[in-house]
Parts: C-alpha cells; sequence; structure tokens
C-alpha cells in the first residue's frame, strides 16, 4: 500500500498457529466518508503485499486497503517444513489478518492461489465478503497447466532460477519497467521453497465446483489473455458457476495480470464496486 512507513519498517504482525504474518492497512479515505468500507487483497505465490500498491491511486479514497504477506513469503514467517498446512489453513490466516486489522465485512480480492482461497473464504463466511474479485485464479488446481516443472527447475537452478523462470511465465517484454521487474524478480527469489511446493501441491488438488452456486454475492473475474497456467476457457467455466458473476478479459497480459495491469484492474475493481455501491 502507498502507506507512511519507511522502507525497511516493520509491518503490524499477527501470531497465527506456527507462523507471524504481517500485514498493512492503508486508510487515505476522504475525511467526509464517516464509514469507509475496506478492500481485503490477498496475492498469490511468490508475491508478497507490495503487488497491491500501485492499485491505491483509483481505490484509497473511497476505501480502507488491507493487505498482507502470506506465510512463507515477505515479511511474514517461513513456517516450519513439518507444519500443517491446508488450503483451509491459509484462509484461516486470511481472517486471522482481518480480525486483527478490526475488519468485520469487506470486499475480497485474490489473485492466483489467492483468488482460489479467496472461493474458499467466500464459501466459508459468505456473511462477512460483501463483494469478490478473482484476478488469474482458478477453481479447479487439476486444471492448471505447467506447475509440474516447479521442483525439477528449484533443484536444478534455486529460487533464483526459478524466479527468472517466472518472469517470463508472468509478463510480456517491456510491460513493466526494469525497477518493477526487478523487484518482483527478488521478492520471488526470497520465497521459503518447502511452503512454495507444498502449496502448489495443494493448489494442485484443489476443486471447488460443486460449491460454487451457493455464492451468492457479486463476483468480478479479471483475466489475463495469455496466462501460462489458467486459460481463459477455465476461467469462463468458473464464470458459468457464479450466480452473479462478470468476466473481463485483458490483453497482451500474462499471470502477472494485478502487477503489469494495476491501473487497469484498478479502474475495473473501482467501477464493479461503485456500480454495486448505487444499487
Amino acid at each position: 500500500m502507498l502507506d507512511r512507513r519507511t522502507k525497511g519498517e516493520r509491518m503490524p504482525a499477527v501470531h497465527v498457529a506456527d507462523c507471524t504474518l504481517h500485514y498493512e492497512l492503508l486508510d487515505a479515505t476522504l475525511p467526509w466518508i464517516g464509514q469507509p468500507e475496506t478492500i481485503v487483497f490477498h496475492h498469490g505465490l511468490g508475491a508478497s503485499a507490495g503487488i497491491w500498491r500501485a492499485w491505491a491511486p483509483m481505490l484509497a479514497d473511497r476505501y480502507r486497503m488491507l493487505s498482507f504477506d502470506m506465510r512463507g513469503h515477505g515479511q511474514s514467517a517461513h513456517p516450519a517444513s513439518d507444519a500443517t498446512l491446508s488450503l483451509d489453513l491459509l484462509v484461516d490466516d486470511l481472517f486471522a489478518v482481518t480480525d486483527a486489522a478490526g475488519v468485520g465485512r469487506f470486499h475480497l480480492v485474490g489473485e492466483s492461489i489467492g483468488g482460489t482461497l479467496a472461493l474458499l473464504a467466500a464459501l466459508r463466511a459468505p456473511d462477512r465478503v460483501l463483494t469478490l474479485t478473482v484476478s488469474n485464479g482458478a477453481h479447479v488446481g487439476g486444471s492448471i497447466a505447467n506447475l509440474d516443472d516447479w521442483k525439477q527447475i528449484i533443484d536444478a537452478r534455486g529460487m533464483r532460477g526459478w524466479s527468472t523462470h517466472m518472469m517470463q511465465a508472468r509478463f510480456f517484454p517491456g510491460t513493466i519497467s526494469p525497477g518493477m521487474h526487478d523487484w518482483y524478480e527478488r521478492v520471488q527469489s526470497e520465497v521459503s521453497t518447502d511452503f512454495l511446493l507444498r502449496a502448489v501441491r495443494l493448489l494442485a488438488g484443489a476443486d471447488l465446483s460443486p460449491r460454487l452456486a451457493a455464492l451468492e454475492m457479486p463476483v468480478l473475474l479479471l483475466h489475463p489473455d495469455s496466462s501460462p497456467f489458467i486459460p481463459v476457457a477455465l476461467m469462463a467455466d468458473l464464470k458459468s458457476r457464479l450466480p452473479h458473476s462478470r468476466l473481463q478479459v485483458f490483453p497482451h497480459s500474462k499471470h502477472g495480470l494485478p502487477y503489469s495491469h494495476a491501473d487497469l484492474c484498478a479502474e475495473a475493481l473501482r467501477e464493479f464496486l461503485d456500480e454495486m455501491d448505487a444499487r
């Protein structure tokens, strides 16, 4: 988020089982908005809370913005290799952060595995999720392509080599600045290897399809036209299973959509939320 912390300053933290999660809450809303709503952001594997910061100019005047580093990423702790891990535990982390920040009901945005977890969070606590936005995320992990080679790449080239490989999967050349490229590549290389490989196996085994018709809140689906992991057809299938959803596909974009196209994604979210507010 665009906040008042200096570089290197620690974010607030909440302690959960086997881990400490660091989060940040930006409240730069206009002073005459008496009770601003909160948007909660969940990043995907290899990223950090920093990927959402460029969304703030479009959203922060009206909405509080809460984001966090998921376990094994950024400033949050790297859990022990023998620690219990499940998708439900990762959703518990999300709710632990919202509770620590004093956020009851919220708009929820998730990307990649964060989108899968956002769907699961909305299924678990529909009374808390006002609207749901999924960016380049899937409901059926077994349909996600190009995940099986991650361990082989890491074994052969280390996390830095895996990060270099992933940059090609996330961004077309020239879609982000050199500074943005270097920051993201470094953030990826510092992720917990054990957590990354365990989490991607969990994702591959996920299938939320039978439960999605129960989601009654408005849903916005943001998707790249060229993700090497999730084809547009899979996102179209997700849309068909959600009663109140819309899908927007962004041209010339890969799996790093919310980072490379932050301004366009944030604009789409703002228009979506404004429309919901006007109802």
